[in-house]
């Protein structure tokens, strides 16, 4: 069976269901042995807004500019 072809029943489960089966999916993910491309206790650099100064000052000119409009 493709995914193509459980998505339509999977959409259908209730909040609780599909909760418990990200779980499952999750669990299967941690026990396989490849799940390239992450390598186990390599680290990975995640960009983030954090002393990112230059997005927080377009973003608050592009709010500014809403506002007065």
């Amino acid at each position: 069976m493709t995914l193509t072809e459980m998505l339509p029943a999977v959409r259908q489960l209730s909040i609780m269901e599909k909760l418990k089966l990200i779980r499952i999916l999750a669990e299967d993910l941690e026990t396989a042995e490849d799940i390239s491309p992450l390598e186990p206790f390599k680290i990975y650099d995640l960009p983030t807004p954090y002393n990112n100064f230059g997005a927080g000052d377009a973003l608050m000119q592009s709010l500014e500019s809403v506002n007065q409009a």
